[in-house]
């Protein structure tokens, strides 16, 4: 019964820190929310619980053998598992690349919950209340300066009937949006510009949207701002 409650509280230590930083994240809708981050957290404090315990584990050493214990390989392993866990929260679309703040979420709250499995828990409460900051109140902040929006466009037109390039950039300039790359694709029937540009906050999407309803030769377009 010892045994198990001092296992108690790095286990509770990690699965809370989880569901604090996976909370955000689901509230954000993003892919990897509660469960993943309570799950990522709790995995990482249960193997490095064990790496740290290791002379308990059962097994026969060969005779006369020194076996020497090193935690620190049980977590470069758990993070680079993380890793590869990150990598499949993180997509590219057009010009874009969405999920890095939820793959670095992943990997902080792995970090996290090895800090709880060898009870570090100062260390791990700290990081915790850092990380939730950087996820939650630093966008309060960003919520109030002007910055810089990132927004995916596509414009789609009949096969001869595409905008000039120029005409485009004039296009987006005139309601407040720099265009940064400019890509084309081309088929039988349809031609499409697909566009990376950027804007300042508050978007002025829905009069360009108006404005691109005027015009006869786009037959269709997406305006989607890209919020990571």
């Amino acid at each position: 019964m010892n045994e198990l409650v001092s296992y108690l509280w790095p286990i509770l230590g990690a699965a809370g820190a989880g569901a604090a930083i996976g909370f955000e994240r689901e509230f954000r809708g993003r892919a990897a929310g509660f469960r993943t981050h309570i799950l990522v957290c709790l995995a990482s404090a249960l193997l490095m619980l064990a790496a740290a315990r290791q002379a308990e584990w059962a097994f026969l050493s060969m005779p006369d053998a020194n076996v020497v214990a090193d935690p620190t390989r049980m977590a470069h392993g758990v993070l680079t598992g993380v890793g590869f866990l990150c990598g499949g929260v993180i997509f590219r679309e057009g010009f874009s690349v969405h999920g890095l703040t939820t793959a670095a979420s992943l990997w902080i709250t792995a970090a996290l919950g090895l800090l709880f499995g060898v009870e570090l828990y100062t260390l791990a409460i700290a990081g915790t209340v850092a990380t939730l900051a950087v996820l939650a109140a630093l966008r309060i902040v960003e919520a109030r300066i002007a910055r810089q929006t990132g927004v995916d466009m596509v414009l789609r037109y009949g096969r001869a009937e595409a905008l000039h390039e120029d005409d485009v950039r004039a296009l987006l300039s005139e309601f407040g949006f720099s265009l940064k790359r400019i890509g084309w694709k081309q088929s039988r029937e349809v031609s499409e510009h697909v566009l990376k540009a950027v804007g300042f906050s508050p978007l002025k999407s829905e009069a360009l949207a108006a404005r691109l309803r005027t015009i006869a030769a786009v037959a269709e377009f997406e305006i989607t701002p890209r919020d990571d």
